[in-house]
C-alpha cells in the first residue's frame, strides 16, 4: 500500500471510530476532519452534557506526532496561562518575550473550552494568532504552527467584542441531548473508549497538500453563486471572505469522500458556514434543498402538466382532432424545456436520474398520442334494412 493510500486509510479509519463512539454526531466529525484538511477553525455550541467538549478534544487529540493544547476559559484567565510566561532571563538582557513552550503558539491542534470567556487581554493576541497564523511574544512577530483551533461554548456571545472571535471560526455546530432512543440505549450500552485509531502529523500534511489539488468546476461555482442569490433573498448575508475559505472545505470533504473533484453534493457542508445566528440555519438548509433538489421538482411539476394534457386530449369528444393537435403542441413544448432542465442537471454535474425519467415519460406521451392519431377508424358494419 502506497503512503497516500495508508494516509487516506487511516483518515476513514478515523472518522469510523469517531462516529461509533459519539452517537448522531456524524456532521460534527466530518465538520472536524474537513477543518484539520483544510486548516480551518470549529466551533461547537449545546448545553453542557452533550459530549461537545469530549468529542472536540479526542479528535485533536488523534493527530499522532502534533503539539497539542487544552484549556477551559474564565473570565480570570491570564495570558499568560495560554501564551506562556514572561521570560526572567530575557528582562534581564531587557528584553520582553514569553516562554512559548508547551503552550497555545507551539500547538498544531488547539482546543479552547468556554471560548467566549477569553478576557479583553487575551482577544486581540488570540484573533491574530487564529486568522494570521502568528503571534507577537516581544521580539516581533512569529509564525506559529496552528492547523485547526476548536472551540466548544455553551451558547453564542452578545459582547461585541467577541463578534471578531466568533467570525474566525468558519465551521459553526450546534449539538443537543440525543433524540433518538434507541441511540441513547446504545449510549448507555457503550465501553468505556480503548485507545483509538490515530492519524500522523505527517499523514495529515500530505492529505493536507492532497486537498489543496482537488479541483473546483465551474458548475460547482456556479452552484455558489446561486445559493448565495438564494440567501441574498431571504436576508442571510455571508461574507465573500467567509465564501472564498468555504473553497477549502468543498476540497476537504470532497478528499473525505474519495474524490479528486468537487461535486455539488460537497456543498451540503455549508450548513453549518453560512449561517450567524441560529434561526438563520433553517434558511440556509431550505436554500440547499432547493438548490440540490430545484431541478427535480421542476421536473416532477412539467411532468405533472403534461400528464394533465394528455388526459384531457384523450377525454375530449367534442372536437378531439383539434384537441390533439393543441395538446401535442403544449406536450412538445414540455418536452423540450425537460431537454433543457436535463443538459442543465448533467453540465452540473448532478445526479440526473430523475430529471430523465420524467423527460422520457413526456416524450412517451407524446408518441402515445401520436400512435392514437395514427389509428385508422374503425370500419362500420354491414348496415341492416
Amino acid at each position: 500500500m502506497s503512503t497516500t493510500d495508508e494516509a487516506t486509510s487511516s483518515l476513514e479509519r478515523l472518522r469510523r471510530d469517531l462516529c461509533e463512539r459519539f452517537l448522531e454526531r456524524e456532521a460534527v466529525v466530518e465538520g472536524l476532519l474537513c477543518a484539520l484538511l483544510a486548516r480551518a477553525h470549529v466551533l461547537v455550541i449545546g448545553p453542557p452534557g452533550t459530549a461537545k467538549s469530549e468529542l472536540a478534544h479526542e479528535a485533536c487529540r488523534r493527530v499522532e506526532g502534533a503539539s497539542y493544547f487544552q484549556w477551559l476559559l474564565t473570565r480570570f484567565t491570564t495570558p499568560e496561562e495560554l501564551f506562556g510566561p514572561v521570560s526572567l532571563k530575557a528582562l534581564e538582557e531587557d528584553r520582553y518575550t514569553r516562554v512559548t513552550q508547551g503552550k497555545l503558539p507551539r500547538a498544531h491542534v488547539a482546543f479552547l473550552d468556554e471560548v467566549f470567556k477569553a478576557s479583553s487581554a487575551i482577544l486581540n493576541t488570540l484573533l491574530e494568532l487564529m486568522n494570521e497564523r502568528r503571534f507577537h511574544g516581544g521580539d516581533g512577530p512569529v509564525d506559529v504552527p496552528l492547523i485547526s483551533l476548536v472551540g466548544a461554548a455553551n451558547e453564542l456571545p452578545e459582547e461585541d467584542e467577541l463578534v471578531a472571535l466568533y467570525d474566525r471560526f468558519l465551521l459553526r455546530f450546534e449539538v443537543d441531548y440525543l433524540r433518538e432512543d434507541y441511540l441513547f440505549l446504545r449510549m448507555l450500552a457503550l465501553e468505556p473508549p480503548k485507545e483509538g485509531t490515530g492519524i500522523t502529523l505527517a499523514q495529515l500534511e500530505q492529505l493536507q497538500q492532497r486537498a489543496r489539488a482537488v479541483t473546483v468546476p465551474e458548475s460547482v461555482r456556479r452552484d455558489m453563486l446561486e445559493l448565495r442569490s438564494l440567501l441574498n433573498a431571504k436576508g442571510v448575508v455571508a461574507s465573500d471572505r467567509r465564501y472564498r475559505q468555504s473553497l477549502d472545505l468543498l476540497k476537504a470533504r470532497a478528499l473525505l469522500a474519495g474524490r479528486e473533484s468537487c461535486a455539488s453534493e460537497d456543498l451540503q457542508i455549508l450548513e453549518h458556514v453560512l449561517w450567524s445566528e441560529p434561526n438563520e440555519r433553517g434558511e440556509v438548509q431550505e436554500a440547499l434543498r432547493a438548490l440540490a433538489f430545484g431541478q427535480e421538482d421542476e421536473a416532477q411539476r412539467l411532468l405533472f402538466q403534461a400528464r394533465e394534457v394528455a388526459q384531457l386530449a384523450r377525454a375530449e369528444e367534442s372536437e378531439p382532432e383539434a384537441m390533439r393537435t393543441e395538446a401535442l403542441a403544449k406536450l412538445h413544448d414540455l418536452s423540450r424545456r425537460l431537454d433543457a432542465l436535463l443538459h442543465d442537471v448533467e453540465a452540473r454535474g448532478k445526479k440526473a436520474e430523475r430529471v430523465r425519467s420524467c423527460r422520457d415519460e413526456v416524450k412517451g406521451l407524446v408518441r402515445r398520442l401520436l400512435s392514437e392519431d395514427e389509428e385508422p377508424e374503425a370500419e362500420e358494419g354491414p348496415r341492416t334494412h
